[in-house]
């Protein structure tokens, strides 16, 4: 039954007359009664009882009246909140965010989106790039802040590139190897030969997380195939702290280091942009997927606090 036809035996039912309720539909007597007749042989009874004073419901016409006039107050009930939605005066947005990047633009974003729409509820998810591609394929997020991989694994997934920024090796201020990077114009910092570290300890992050996954690149570029690897930890600050004591050497994306503080501050070295050592900020959905209006305003205002 679709709603054309609900309104058709309401309406006739109220006017107790075919040609009434054909004016009041705007539509032509012979094309309702057509109409009605359908529904009746659709369903194998008759609606209506034809009499000199008009027509009356039956028993069936009774109960699809009354079914009829629940489902379209449903129907007017669900466009109301469809309205409201669009207008964004009520809805809900799934969102994922890695950990440290959430640290980074959440502060900067939700305030401004909490004023534009109060009334909007929000579930942020904060897991780790794996885990949040994994749940945009599952259709438990709208979208994800994250950052792109280098080589695309899931072709399902649209990646919205916003930002670049660029890895740096997070090495002890007094290592002998500082005195071999290279000032070079462009860099903020020396480069250094990243094939010279082939013989140092490594502090890195589980295989899940980006920044593990970029560095594993970027040695694999320099043909350091097998890194020696003192320390796998979670936390990318951890690793710069110690490396700044001298337990090892690192890769930092640029931006994540100038966000934080540390009681112990390890030395930058560039990395030559022949290995490709970045990452990219992005807006992660799933291919040709539905956002709804308050998924687009947040995303908006996401692109104008880091688009570059």
């Amino acid at each position: 039954m679709t709603k054309k036809e609900l309104i058709y035996v309401k309406t006739v039912a109220d006017e107790k007359s075919i040609s009434r309720a054909a004016r009041k539909l705007f539509m032509a007597q012979p094309s309702l009664s057509q109409s009605i007749q359908r529904i009746e042989e659709g369903l194998g009874t008759s609606l209506f009882n034809r009499t000199t004073s008009g027509l009356t419901l039956t028993f069936a016409g009774e109960r699809y009246y009354h079914m009829a006039s629940q489902i379209l107050k449903m129907y007017e009930d669900f466009e109301l909140e469809i309205s409201d939605i669009n207008n964004l005066r009520t809805g809900r947005i799934h969102f994922g965010i890695t950990n440290h990047l959430g640290t980074l633009a959440l502060a900067r974003v939700l305030p401004e989106y909490r004023q534009l729409c109060p009334y909007i509820e929000l579930c942020i998810h904060e897991e780790n790039t794996t885990l949040l591609e994994q749940m945009i394929l599952r259709g438990e997020l709208d979208f994800a802040i994250l950052h792109a991989p280098k080589e695309i694994s899931q072709p399902q997934i649209h990646y919205d590139i916003m930002k670049k920024d660029p890895f740096v090796i997070a090495i002890h201020p007094q290592h002998e190897l500082i005195q071999k990077a290279v000032q070079i114009p462009g860099y903020p910092y020396p480069v250094l030969d990243i094939r010279l570290l082939k013989q140092e300890p490594f502090l890195m992050l589980h295989k899940e997380q980006r920044i593990r996954q970029i560095t594993d690149t970027v040695l694999t570029k320099a043909k350091i195939s097998d890194p020696k690897i003192a320390l796998t930890l979670r936390n990318y600050e951890t690793a710069l702290l110690l490396a700044a004591r001298g337990l090892g050497v690192t890769m930092i994306p640029l931006q994540y280091f100038q966000m934080a503080s540390y009681e112990f501050c390890p030395a930058l070295l560039c990395i030559d942009e022949k290995y490709d050592a970045s990452w990219n900020m992005c807006i992660a959905s799933l291919q040709n997927g539905f956002l709804s209006k308050a998924d687009q305003l947040f995303i908006r205002l996401v692109k104008e606090k880091f688009d570059t």
